[in-house]
């Protein structure tokens, strides 16, 4: 493979697998942890009616399926505070 197929994404490679959204109160939430070294950061994309909010924390975790239900927990609580004010 040469180097500007590698640069620009034509390697092929396998993707990151699609995850169903955990739907609360008529969001749909997707856990979306960043790979951070050893760790994951706490990060979800949060989605309603073609709306899409990007939440990305500081916290970070070993563990990538705790990461994963952190990132839920966090985006609930986010919808719970704010509901529709998070697409501001």
């Amino acid at each position: 493979m040469s180097l500007l197929s590698r640069l620009f994404g034509g390697g092929g490679g396998a993707s990151a697998p699609r995850v169903q959204p955990e739907e609360h109160n008529g969001f749909a939430i997707y856990p979306e942890p960043i790979k951070e070294g050893p760790r994951w950061r706490v990060a979800a994309r949060i989605e309603k009616d073609g709306k899409v909010h990007k939440l990305v924390r500081a916290d970070t975790i070993e563990d990538e399926q705790t990461a994963r239900d952190v990132s839920t927990a966090k985006a609930r609580q986010m919808i719970d505070e704010q509901g529709e004010r998070i697409f501001i």
